[in-house]
């Protein structure tokens, strides 16, 4: 129950003034000796205590993930994202030593800056997820696993994302001209025999690793909250 009571302790940093100030919240989070640690704390708080707090740090937290990931760089300087089809990175070492070094990074880098260039989009569907939350929606939060909020997210707008970015990246990948890149890197891959035939349409390709990225960003920064919510202050 320890990372339930940090979470809360989080929540209430980013609460209004005349909400609950830590010293109310630890309180509130010590057990009665009838009590589960971490209970009684959930139980003493309002319904609108719960969500409201909770909204606050959801919201927080969606506009660092956009931001991060939805400006230049921001999926291909970032390791755990970079987007690279295993088309490419099986045949790289192959590609390079016959020239084609450049053809490479051309058609890496534009596949990332296409994911860049939908992620903004992101912002809107998941505030519109933070509003519409219940109180049961807050609580199995607060309650549930390392990642709850990130699969609250996910249930709640992965579709309509998608049908958000899909044309977002068509249009970038076809100003990038990745599509003709992806297909000569893929089909040299091919005649090497390092990849099947069958591969994805490059733009169904980088909207799903777009959005993967975006979720796992978001888990990330969910996990850190629950194990450390202080050293996170002013980020989510």
């Amino acid at each position: 129950m320890h990372n339930i009571i940090c979470f809360f302790a989080l929540i209430f940093i980013y609460a209004p003034a005349n909400a609950f100030d830590l010293g109310d919240l630890k309180r509130l989070t010590t057990p009665q000796p009838s009590q589960p640690a971490g209970n009684a704390g959930i139980a003493a708080l309002s319904d609108g205590d719960v969500v409201n707090g909770l909204k606050e740090a959801l919201t927080q937290g969606a506009d660092n993930a956009v931001a991060n990931l939805g400006r230049q760089d921001g999926f291909l300087g970032n390791d755990k994202v970079r987007i690279l089809p295993d088309a490419v990175r099986k045949a790289e070492p192959m590609l390079r030593t016959l020239g084609q070094g450049k053809a490479v990074d051309d058609l890496v880098t534009s596949m990332n800056r296409a994911a860049e260039a939908a992620v903004p989009e992101a912002k809107t569907l998941l505030v519109a997820a933070i509003k519409q939350m219940s109180v049961q929606d807050a609580k199995q939060i607060l309650t549930g696993p390392e990642d709850a909020a990130t699969q609250y997210f996910r249930k709640s707008t992965e579709p309509d994302l998608r049908t958000r970015f899909l044309p977002i990246v068509d249009k970038a990948v076809g100003r990038l001209g990745v599509t003709g890149k992806y297909n000569r890197v893929a089909g040299s891959a091919s005649k090497l025999g390092l990849v099947g035939k069958d591969q994805a349409t490059v733009q169904d390709y980088v909207t799903q690793k777009a959005l993967d990225g975006l979720f796992l960003m978001v888990a990330d920064e969910e996990r850190a909250i629950r194990t450390d919510p202080v050293a996170r202050t002013g980020y989510w």
